[in-house]
């Protein structure tokens, strides 16, 4: 057994035995017995010291628990000095406490299997201890105050490590039993403690000088000391009472000689019957043991034929099932392809479908597509729709010119990585002067020429197809990027085939239209800026003017219909995140942050003046309203009035530079040269491109 245990809890059925025997201890007329045993107790608790002391109880069983120390902290042994039996077997004490001596009036100590390595010295100081049980501990020796103990009547060594008893123990003359392991002892020598307890008292009395006297001389005195000691205050002479004493003493000495032979004749009688029947079990035991091997016998024959038929009926039983499973095998692949004739089936017939729906879809949008109604015709707005397609125009051009500037400066980088820029910036001042040049000449032949109406129609188709959109702008991310131009050069080659197919439709549509009507043309690209579906036109007439004049000048017109669909407001958005933001669908983290951080701004201003808040009710207007003074088109203008932010380090000069690969406009030129990151989301700067706007 482990020398240290670590202190477990105990459990529900053993908390509560202690609390029932406590409980039973303090009730009125209790006996003088504490017993505490079988709780699971790690020390004795201080209920029970104070129990024994107020109660003056006799005995304190505490045995089988996990007791490490028979004294806890604060308690003391002077609380039990009324025991007179402790028993305190099975747990795992490693000491005694060096003061029990002051347990003046016990009797018997029971410490056997426990973890004791030795016994106190003022173990001697017990002179009323008759029984000393420490069997099954650790002890190497005893200590020579165990001599003192002069009623002690039994002792019990054995399971230690003693290989030497004490001459000491020569003075113990009332002791009656000693038990110690005789193979393993030293001195005396095994041949007397073979012999027996009388003995072993023969031999360490010889060894001390002593006459040695049987204990039965010493037993009646130490037994009836409390009557010895009262008769020694009687008002008789000396005399007298020794004459008592000794009538009184050969009286139980006879009665203990009598009860001695009615025990001897007892033993005798018992030892009689169990002879008789020990014998009478004999004779069962064979007869069963006959009877045994005959059942035996007949259960083998019996198991035997079982078995041989049980042998039999597993071989017929696999046969079947070997042929159950072939047939369930055969079936299952049948039906498993059966299964796959199926799905196959149901895989066309879903194939078919989808390409029927397809080509019916795409025949009915082009219906729509080339029908003309005469309300289209009438509510045509020639001027608007004219200076839109001339903005178109502008634009394209002006897109097709920056792109071709941006192949020769990206080859010319390859040569010559310094002097290429300052001939980049000769080109853009040389197209834009032609740009100048030919914007009014656009402006008077937009109307009469159909070829260039068809152009600015081609280009708005361009511009509002959505896959169009989604490679032009995988194309401006592959632009800022140069480490990704072979995927550049891919999206351009994907843009040429979309837009080759939408010549191809052009061409279709130019062919249906064989009435040839009269801005033919121009309705097309009406009906394109008014494609939008009426539920999200609805929902971006309802947004706050401010929230759509704060997309705009971020650049950011193209989260119109998301923050429409989302139904965000200014309010709204001050509660949330960026993270709330990228949920619903803006994915740059720069515009992220400057979208709340303008929408805070607002609203504080509108806090501080109330009257810059529009009210809830109030809606942008998008279709084209009349004024008072003149009549206002809702295509955008010739010119578009470009919002000029400013630098967001200095705040005061117009941002000019863009940063790649971010793509950032932020900072102006004086400002950028020493960044090595964007202001807006922290990213390392690549490249800076300049900005030049057109007179």
């Amino acid at each position: 057994m482990p020398l240290f245990f670590r202190k477990r809890k105990p459990s529900e059925e053993a908390r509560k035995r202690l609390e029932y025997q406590m409980c039973l201890a303090k009730e009125a007329g209790a006996d003088d017995i504490l017993d505490i045993s079988k709780c699971e107790l790690s020390e004795i608790p201080f209920g029970a010291f104070a129990t024994c002391k107020v109660l003056q109880k006799k005995v304190l069983i505490v045995h089988t628990n996990h007791l490490t120390s028979l004294l806890p902290k604060s308690c003391s042994l002077l609380s039990l000095a009324t025991i007179k039996v402790l028993d305190l077997h099975d747990n795992q004490l490693t000491a005694l406490p060096d003061d029990l001596g002051q347990l003046t009036a016990l009797q018997v100590l029971n410490v056997e299997r426990n973890q004791l390595m030795q016994l106190p010295r003022s173990i001697g100081n017990l002179t009323q201890l008759q029984t000393l049980n420490v069997k099954d501990n650790k002890l190497k020796e005893l200590p020579d105050t165990l001599g003192e103990l002069r009623s002690l009547r039994t002792l019990n060594i054995s399971g230690n490590e003693i290989q030497r008893l004490p001459q000491m123990l020569a003075h113990i003359r009332t002791l009656e039993m000693l038990s110690l392991d005789a193979s393993a002892m030293v001195y005396p020598p095994r041949e007397v403690c073979g012999a027996g307890t009388a003995a072993i008292l023969q031999f360490l009395c010889k060894e001390s000088g002593l006459e040695y006297y049987p204990p039965s001389q010493y037993l009646l005195p130490v037994l009836e000391q409390d009557g010895t000691e009262n008769s020694r205050d009687s008002p008789d002479g000396p005399t007298d009472r020794f004459s008592r004493e000794e009538l009184e003493w050969q009286n139980r000495f006879s009665d203990y000689e009598k009860r001695k032979e009615q025990k001897m004749l007892e033993k005798l009688e018992f030892e009689r019957r169990l002879e008789l029947g020990q014998r009478e079990h004999a004779q069962l035991l064979q007869q069963s043991s006959s009877q045994k091997d005959e059942i035996l016998q007949t259960v083998k024959e019996e198991q035997s034929r079982l078995e041989q038929g049980l042998s039999e009926h597993q071989r017929h039983l696999d046969a079947e099932r070997q042929r159950l499973q072939e047939q369930l095998k055969q079936t299952e692949q049948n039906i498993s392809s059966r299964i796959q004739k199926l799905l196959q089936d149901n895989q066309r017939q879903k194939k078919s479908s989808e390409i029927l729906k397809s080509l019916e879809n795409e025949r009915i949008r082009m219906e729509q597509l080339m029908s003309i109604t005469q309300e289209e015709t009438e509510n045509l707005r020639r001027r608007d729709v004219a200076s839109a397609m001339q903005q178109m125009l502008t634009e394209s051009c002006k897109n097709r010119l920056i792109q071709m500037a941006y192949e020769s400066q990206r080859q010319n980088l390859v040569q010559q990585a310094c002097s290429s820029m300052a001939e980049m910036d000769e080109r853009f001042q040389q197209i834009l002067s032609w740009q100048q040049m030919d914007q009014n000449k656009a402006i008077s032949q937009i109307l009469q020429e159909s070829a260039m109406q068809k152009a600015a129609f081609e280009a708005l188709q361009v511009k509002k197809d959505l896959m169009h959109r989604q490679i032009r702008g995988q194309e401006m991310i592959s632009e800022q990027r140069w480490a990704l131009s072979s995927l550049l050069q891919q999206l351009l080659k994907e843009k040429q085939q979309r837009e080759e197919e939408l010549r191809e439709i052009l061409t279709e549509l130019e062919a249906k239209s064989e009435t040839r009507q009269e801005n033919y043309w121009l309705i097309q690209y009406q009906r394109l800026l008014n494609q939008k579906p009426l539920s999200l036109k609805l929902q971006e007439e309802g947004m706050e003017r401010q929230l759509v004049a704060l997309l705009e000048e971020l650049s950011a017109e193209h989260y119109l219909p998301i923050f429409a669909h989302h139904r965000l407001s200014l309010d709204l958005l001050s509660q949330m995140s960026p993270g709330d933001l990228a949920k619903v669908g803006v994915s740059e983290a720069g515009l992220q942050h400057e979208i709340l951080r303008r929408v805070q701004e607002l609203l504080d201003a509108a806090r501080i003046q109330p009257e810059l808040k529009p009210p809830m009710g109030e809606v942008t207007p998008t279709a084209p309203q009349e004024p008072p003074e003149s009549v206002r088109p809702s295509a955008p203008p010739a010119e578009l009035e470009v919002q000029a932010s400013e630098c967001v380090v200095c705040l005061e000069r117009e941002a000019q530079m863009i940063f790649l690969n971010c793509g950032h406009v932020c900072c102006c030129q004086q400002c950028c040269q020493p960044l090595r990151t964007c202001p807006l989301c922290r990213q390392d700067i690549a490249q800076r491109l300049r900005i030049y706007h057109s007179s």
